[in-house]
């Protein structure tokens, strides 16, 4: 059976990383948390587990801390988890499964194939727009293309030429799942949402826009 490893970008995130910690499956291969210039006592709580911990100096983004992650990985499969418990930690176990049983190179913990009634309707509309868009540029059928839980074989990772530095990385990885013709297969997950307000704006939609273009006529078609 492969190893897995779970990597935990995390950034002021004292208050719930140690719980995530704890409620990842005992069965994993190493859990590796990655401090992205937290002001508070991330690091030091994580310290204090059997968690790996690495530590950036300042606040890059979520994407340098997944990359930062990824590059420490040992394990054949590698998960991606916040570190703020919006995901939880239990259902690693059925993002894995149809990558070990060989039926996925990728699987992505879908909000939208369980009930979205709780999902704010803004995000509901960016995540429609953004799977619309990546869907028509890469032909990738995605329902939530913005979720961040996903699980990854490790040979593919190490062929992805990742540089985004926040939560572009998301939309960099699909590209090159289609690049890389990945088996990619969406489970079930429920997402705990905080008082975090949302804001979506036309703006943002032209950035995604460049983003795409990017990837797709200069990023992929680069060796």
């Amino acid at each position: 059976m492969e190893r897995v490893s779970v990597v935990i970008p995390s950034f002021n995130v004292e208050q719930s990383i140690l719980e995530v910690i704890e409620r990842v499956p005992i069965d994993v291969f190493e859990i590796i948390v990655v401090d992205d210039g937290s002001n508070d006592r991330t690091k030091e709580i994580a310290e204090k587990t059997n968690a790996k911990v690495a530590k950036h100096d300042i606040n890059y983004g979520k994407g340098r801390a997944i990359r930062t992650g990824a590059s420490l990985a040992q394990g054949e499969i590698v998960v991606f988890l916040d570190g703020d418990l919006q995901h939880k930690p239990e259902d690693i176990p059925k993002l894995v499964e149809p990558i070990q049983k060989s039926r996925a190179d990728i699987t992505i913990g879908s909000r939208f194939l369980g009930d979205v009634e709780c999902m704010p309707k803004l995000r509901r509309l960016s995540n429609f727009i953004s799977t619309s868009l990546i869907k028509i540029f890469f032909g990738v059928k995605i329902s939530d293309t913005q979720s961040g839980y996903r699980a990854i074989k490790k040979e593919y990772l190490e062929k992805m030429d990742l540089d985004s530095e926040r939560y572009n990385i998301e939309t960099e990885v699909l590209a090159y799942v289609a690049k890389f013709r990945m088996r990619a297969e969406e489970v079930p997950i429920e997402t705990i949402y905080g008082d975090e307000t949302s804001h979506f704006t036309f703006l943002d939609i032209l950035r995604f826009i460049y983003l795409l273009f990017y990837l797709k006529f200069y990023k992929m078609r680069k060796k």
